[in-house]
């Protein structure tokens, strides 16, 4: 079971695919979740891909041609008519194995990378949708239990060391560079995991939302994920 404890009025909880997708984000509510407690053999799916990078990506042909027990069948169908119904409702989904994204070394007192608690950005409406079918899931906070990090004091002071310019230049620097969507956790903060399974829609942030955006990251990897993101 998922804890939502922390975060009951900024996640809701859905038990269908049509519910997932029409179902309106709120000034409270930015995480909505298809929770689903699946069969199949997930991880064999994942031992059957050849990794020869640190993300590799399995198109729908691939996934077919994959020669799995029963269970590992049932894993491929899931997997499948989630694409279907993402792909039916305008979105692009992508199947990745991931072994580790890369890692931001930059700027060492402010990483961006995915690990990073972060807002996903589009210049037009959109939302984010996910689902890890095995390996670590993502986390995410309560909008409440997180803060911008280039409104953190010291922070901020050593990215205005880094800029080199004109003051009224300074919130653009930090949007270029997407400092502006990055977050940091409360003290005493437990991030919320998003479990196995579960098909998640996320809010972005956009020109004009009126809605917050969910603050997420991607977990540290104890062996391979495989994942399902548009």
């Amino acid at each position: 079971m998922i804890d939502f404890s922390q975060a009951e009025q900024q996640i809701q909880s859905v038990t269908n695919f049509q519910d997932l997708v029409s179902t309106p984000f709120s000034r409270e509510t930015n995480a909505i979740g298809w929770i689903r407690n699946l069969r199949g053999d997930f991880a064999e799916i994942v031992s059957k891909i050849e990794l020869n990078e640190n993300i590799t990506v399995i198109d729908e042909k691939q996934l077919r041609e994959l020669k799995l027990s029963e269970q590992g069948h049932i894993a491929r169908e899931i997997i499948l008519n989630d694409m279907q119904l993402l792909t039916a409702h305008g979105a692009a989904p992508v199947l990745n194995v991931i072994k580790y994204y890369d890692r931001d070394d930059d700027y060492p007192f402010f990483p961006t990378d995915v690990y990073s608690f972060h807002v996903d950005s589009s210049p037009v409406p959109t939302d984010t949708f996910l689902c890890t079918y095995y390996g670590v899931p993502s986390d995410i906070l309560p909008n409440s239990e997180a803060i911008q990090k280039i409104l953190i004091p010291e922070i901020r002071g050593e990215l205005k060391k880094l800029y080199d310019g004109e003051d009224e230049g300074f919130e653009s620097f930090l949007t270029e560079n997407f400092f502006d969507l990055h977050y940091q956790a409360k003290p005493n903060t437990l991030p919320i995991s998003l479990g196995l399974g579960h098909i998640w829609r996320l809010s972005n942030s956009y020109p004009e939302s009126k809605i917050p955006p969910c603050v997420h990251r991607a977990p540290k990897e104890k062996t391979e994920r495989l994942l399902l993101i548009c």
